[in-house]
């Protein structure tokens, strides 16, 4: 059984944890303030892009002469994810989910008979496909997410890299895995399509809502350039957007993920707080009553 000492150096403990994730909690509650302005600040713009981009590829004709980002290299077999988690842990289940979402996708493709290559943007993702997938990990970026401000120019790095082996072949489509930013209590992982360029179902039906609700005829567009010559121009832009946006999605989302568990923390060990010093309280009685019944037979025996 404890002793009363082993009690109260219990309690001592978990105050001082409690201290820890109190504070964790307020850091995570200052940056997310930041993040979640920043991540909100870039969805307008990047969903804007992509719609646009699928208004002018809709006007062409995909041939050999097409963006080869639209066109593809007419093959599937080799595929490459793209996985943006976070840097550090202490954030409940954000990167787990994220980690979840790309095992699937890639053992999906394997079953299919295709070739996978994996970039890890964040160190958990790494961390988390390595045992399994680590010969297919041909890149990681590290200590992207983890500043105090996500830079566009880490963003442009990765997808320049990624333009670069795609212009060398080294893959035919690429996809990226991350956990969009909704709200505080809800980071959604998403898988969509970068190259070739396909807008995903949710900016598709939402165009298509407005286009409803406004019941408006589409009215022909004149281009200068060509439609060819503005796509080869913008979808290289559009990769480095999207990857930035997610980026900034799962800086907003690891935030409000570490936020809510360091406060799940911080009262989980109220309650194990009060939990022991009731246990501790029974044993001091017992204690005491016991020393109290120890005196008074040995003055009976006297």
């Amino acid at each position: 059984m404890p002793s009363l000492r082993d009690y109260r150096d219990r309690i001592k403990s978990v105050k001082s944890t409690r201290k820890i994730t109190s504070a964790m909690k307020m850091v995570a509650a200052s940056k997310l303030r930041r993040a979640q302005e920043q991540a909100e600040a870039s969805q307008p713009y990047a969903s804007s892009m992509a719609e646009m981009l699928a208004r002018v590829s809709a006007n062409v004709v995909v041939s050999a002469a097409s963006p080869k980002l639209l066109a593809g290299t007419g093959s599937d077999k080799v595929n490459l994810i793209v996985v943006v988690t976070a840097d550090r842990g202490l954030c409940g289940g954000f990167n787990a989910y994220t980690v979840k979402e790309a095992r699937q996708k890639i053992l999906a493709l394997q079953s299919e008979g295709k070739d996978v290559k994996i970039i890890c943007v964040g160190r958990k993702g790494y961390d988390g496909l390595r045992r399994e997938f680590g010969p297919q990990i041909i890149k990681r970026f590290t200590d992207v997410l983890g500043k105090k401000r996500v830079d566009y120019a880490e963003a442009d790095k990765i997808a320049n890299f990624i333009l670069s082996s795609f212009e060398a072949g080294e893959f035919d489509v690429c996809t990226i895995v991350y956990s969009e930013f909704q709200s505080v209590m809800v980071q959604k992982p998403l898988s969509p399509q970068l190259i070739p360029f396909k807008i995903n179902e949710a900016d598709r039906q939402k165009e298509a809502e407005e286009e409803k609700a406004a019941d408006k005829i589409l009215s022909p567009y004149s281009f200068e350039p060509d439609e060819e010559g503005i796509l080869a121009k913008l979808l290289p832009r559009n990769l480095g957007v999207q990857i930035f946006r997610a980026m900034l999605d799962t800086s907003a989302g690891e935030h409000a993920a570490r936020m809510t568990a360091m406060d799940n923390a911080t009262r989980n060990a109220g309650e194990m707080i009060n939990d022991l010093t009731l246990v501790y309280n029974r044993a001091r009685q017992a204690y005491i009553t016991k020393e109290l019944i120890e005196i008074i037979s040995g003055a009976e025996a006297i």
